[in-house]
């Protein structure tokens, strides 16, 4: 996109007219495609959680700055401080067909201003990962924060965590560099790994989640007959 020049010779980026920024998201059941989004309620999911990360023998907490835990006792406080907060806002992961409670992801880094909003904390437990149901979920998340008026989504993991970074780009994230000795995790220099959506991409997005999601796209096995990555690939001309 070429830069317009102001009356200094100067390159400014494009107007964005009456921008008025986006409203902050008040937290609420997000549905689609057999998946819930809930926002996070220890009464409600505390015990589905706890059972289906049990699955995991602590690899999938590495990346994380918290867990695994020592104890459910642990566990349970930890859920709540993060049930309570409102930046990052928390929800769960249900199967709608079965009720259980299988991952976690949030919203965080909001900033209505600006309108970047970001998706994180995301742990899936193994009955989770590589499913069709965790797609869901990020799809339901990727239409929340565009559906309010968001012009930035963004992503960010640990640089060495090539499973969430080959994610991103999955979903159509686009990269955009990493951010070195960005942060110190349970005692480890960890460079941070940046991802986006920008609002212009999300149309072409939604609808190659729509295409992959319609269950015409899934064989009597449940095998996929196109891939997403492809599909968003396409969508982004790479």
């Amino acid at each position: 996109m070429a830069a317009e020049i102001n009356r200094f010779g100067q390159p400014v980026g494009p107007p964005v007219s009456e921008w008025q920024g986006a409203p902050f998201p008040e937290p609420m059941v997000l549905a689609g495609w057999g998946c819930r989004v809930e926002p996070l309620d220890l009464a409600r999911h505390e015990a589905g959680l706890w059972q289906a990360f049990g699955e995991d023998d602590g690899r999938l907490w590495t990346y994380l700055n918290s867990g695994p835990f020592a104890g459910r006792g642990e566990w349970q406080a930890w859920l709540e401080s993060m049930a309570a907060a409102r930046d990052p806002q928390f929800y769960a992961i249900v199967e709608a067909a079965s009720g259980r409670a299988l991952g976690l992801a949030s919203f965080l880094r909001i900033d209505p201003q600006a309108g970047s909003i970001e998706v994180g904390w995301l742990h899936f437990a193994p009955a989770l990962r590589r499913t069709r149901l965790a797609t869901a979920a990020m799809a339901l998340m990727m239409a929340r924060a565009f559906g309010l008026g968001y012009r930035r989504y963004e992503w960010k993991c640990n640089a060495l965590n090539l499973p969430s970074r080959q994610a991103a780009l999955r979903l159509g994230f686009t990269f955009e560099g990493v951010f070195r000795q960005a942060r110190v995790d349970k005692g480890r220099s960890r460079d941070t790994a940046w991802f986006s959506v920008i609002d212009g991409e999300w149309p072409a997005l939604r609808a190659c989640f729509e295409r992959w999601l319609d269950e015409a796209n899934f064989d009597g096995a449940g095998r996929q007959r196109l891939s997403l990555s492809a599909l968003t690939a396409a969508a982004r001309g790479y």
